[in-house]
């Protein structure tokens, strides 16, 4: 599978989104993804899975150095004792001595900045993380974070799919070398029925929702972590990756209206995503 590299990480373009599965199901989804050839899972402190994802990751065997993981600190955990107390409660929940990356999840308006990234910093300088970065940053929040406080960021975690644009913000990370890494890339299952899609699927022998993904994919600096519960789906996203797009496609594509957002943008819903 291929990986972009970024702050001296190793990050598998396609991953696997776990918000909302809990327990016994999430367990299983990640032992399935494991054993599909899946590297990368993204979690979170808000998930509550952190646990379930563990147990997968015990009964799969595979060496730590071969997996990407990635949490997340809420954003009500921005002040630095908090952030080290979730830290802390993360890798215990995951019984791993460190995280691939972590992001903090969501800005929060009270947030301090410098404060929040010395702290992240600190982490990444104890090797208790490999990486940092962040989840839902505007290109004005980044670009303090990046040019004024010049935190070593690996990734922007955002909503991104094919009914929606997010071209400045590409613009920005492509111009800083840092990756997007794209949820609900699927726009939460509204691809499936797009007839666009549907009819470039058709030409390849594929769903509309693997032209969807593999058009993210193809972007340079851009990875995905679709959720997929189910084996089927799991391997059908892994089959995207062999669908060879061609300039009709995506200039098909690219013409779809692109303001389908999935997502509130705004500062730290308390329902989160």
């Amino acid at each position: 599978m291929d990986n972009l590299q970024t702050q001296g990480i190793s990050l598998p373009r396609l991953g696997l989104g776990t918000f909302r599965m809990h327990g016994d199901v999430c367990r299983a989804a990640v032992e399935s993804a494991l054993a599909l050839g899946y590297r990368h899972i993204d979690t979170a402190e808000m998930y509550g899975n952190e646990e379930a994802i563990s147990a997968a990751l015990s009964s799969a065997a595979i060496a730590r150095n071969e997996l990407h993981i990635t949490t997340k600190v809420w954003h009500e955990n921005l002040a630095p004792d908090a952030i080290q107390r979730a830290f802390d409660a993360s890798l215990k929940k995951l019984r791993v001595e460190y995280v691939d990356l972590y992001l903090v999840h969501w800005p929060s308006r009270t947030m301090n900045l410098p404060a929040i990234f010395e702290t992240l910093m600190r982490l990444k300088e104890q090797g208790r993380t490999r990486a940092i970065g962040v989840a839902n940053f505007t290109t004005a929040l980044l670009k303090t974070v990046v040019e004024e406080i010049k935190a070593p960021i690996a990734c922007n975690q955002v909503e991104y799919h094919v009914m929606l644009d997010q071209s400045t913000l590409l613009k920005y990370l492509a111009a800083k070398s840092i990756p997007l890494v794209a949820y609900c890339p699927l726009a939460q299952g509204r691809v499936a029925s797009d007839e666009t899609l549907a009819k470039i699927g058709a030409k390849h022998g594929a769903s509309a929702a693997q032209v969807a993904l593999k058009w993210l994919l193809d972007q340079p600096g851009v990875a995905a972590i679709p959720k997929a519960s189910r084996r089927e789906s799991q391997q059908a996203n892994l089959d995207a990756l062999k669908i060879s797009l061609d300039d009709e496609d995506r200039k098909e594509i690219v013409a779809l209206p692109k303001d389908r957002r999935c997502v509130n943008p705004g500062f730290a819903p308390a329902w989160d995503r």
